[in-house]
């Protein structure tokens, strides 16, 4: 079946850096653009960027740009985020989602999410 896992969460000083992974598998990963969300408590859950099936194409939030990277290895079945100054306000649970058209519709998956904590 369609699995994402995700990892590489955790708590993090601000300024510091923090690298997710997202393991995929049960699907054709190359396929399928990738993306992360993330979602704070209180708050409605947020695009904050996006990779192409082939990795050609990528686009970030404006929160997020010149700070964080996204990337993907399609022979690992894996997509990366790659964070870096982390402020406060990029705490969240951050979700991987996997995600192609088909037909008129979209398919769509989510991981279960990781938890990223920028505190002092």
């Amino acid at each position: 079946q369609v699995q994402l896992v995700e990892s590489g969460g955790g708590l993090v000083q601000p300024g510091g850096s923090l690298r997710l992974s997202c393991a995929a598998s049960g699907f054709t990963f190359s396929s399928y653009a990738m993306s992360w969300y993330r979602q704070a408590p209180g708050k409605e859950r947020e695009l904050v960027a996006t990779i192409s099936s082939f990795g050609s194409s990528t686009n970030y939030a404006d929160s997020v740009k010149g700070r964080f990277a996204i990337s993907r290895d399609n022979a690992k079945n894996t997509v990366y985020l790659q964070m870096n100054s982390l402020k406060p306000e990029d705490t969240a649970v951050y979700y991987c989602n996997a995600a192609r058209k088909a037909g008129p519709g979209t398919l769509s998956a989510w991981g279960q999410g990781t938890q990223v904590t920028v505190s002092s």
